[in-house]
């Protein structure tokens, strides 16, 4: 969900490994494609389950694939992580493993509510755009305090999420998350901003990166970074569209 990879902290693993020594730098161009790259592994494996799954019409016949995703894709950015210069083989594969997951998620939604699917990629790329002008043009300012309270809220909401599928396990159900009523709604909203904003980091992160001369391995690390959030944006959107559908 939250995205605890971009930080300082990924910085200091990163001369700690002692990367620079080849001579090889980080550049903003090399993450942006990267990213493009895990992008067209995260949609491929997507559409491919997403096509099964409407051609059996069974949940059955893809669930093994969206719980694969889920586990493989956890492990794969664990791994990412704490082993930074790993990054460039555990990168595509924590995206080619959480397209799995998506596709299984996507087609489940898309059954229940026709077009839904659509609507938050279209969303997901809107806020991204809008974030990216945004930071670019120097309306949103990345400093120490906006880090932090964004750090928190993150935080934060991973704790609520935390709690929630605890008390599943309890045949608890938490109307924020699971409902459909106002004050769902409006908790899925600030989750939605909160997930935008995180997008802010992630390209001061990369900037930063860029400036300050980290090692190559970075982009892929970086780029990593990003699709967190913007996968954790995407199934946020798709989750606020269900709570307005079931109105």
């Amino acid at each position: 969900m939250a995205n605890p990879v971009l930080n300082d902290k990924a910085f200091q693993r990163a001369e700690q490994y002692g990367q620079t020594a080849t001579g090889e730098l980080m550049s903003v161009e090399g993450a942006i494609n990267k990213t493009a790259f895990l992008l067209l592994l995260v949609v491929a494996g997507a559409t491919w389950v997403w096509t099964r799954y409407f051609q059996a019409q069974d949940p059955a016949a893809i669930m093994p694939y969206l719980m694969g995703g889920v586990i493989g894709g956890l492990v794969a950015a664990l791994v990412t992580i704490f082993a930074p210069t790993w990054a460039r083989i555990s990168a595509p594969v924590y995206a080619a493993a959480e397209g799995l997951a998506l596709g299984g998620i996507s087609a489940l939604y898309e059954q229940q509510f026709h077009g839904i699917v659509f609507q938050a990629i279209g969303l997901t790329f809107g806020v991204l755009a809008v974030m990216l002008l945004l930071y670019r043009s120097g309306i949103i300012k990345v400093t120490d305090r906006f880090r932090m309270i964004v750090f928190a809220a993150t935080g934060g909401i991973a704790l609520f999420y935390l709690v929630t599928i605890v008390l599943s396990f309890f045949h608890v159900s938490v109307p924020l998350v699971y409902g459909g009523g106002t004050a769902a709604i409006v908790f899925s909203l600030v989750v939605v901003a909160i997930a935008a904003l995180n997008l802010a980091l992630d390209f001061d992160f990369i900037s930063r990166g860029a400036a300050g001369g980290a090692p190559k391995f970075m982009e892929w690390y970086a780029a990593f970074g990003l699709m967190v959030t913007l996968i954790w944006l995407y199934l946020e959107i798709l989750r606020l569209l269900a709570k307005t559908r079931r109105r």
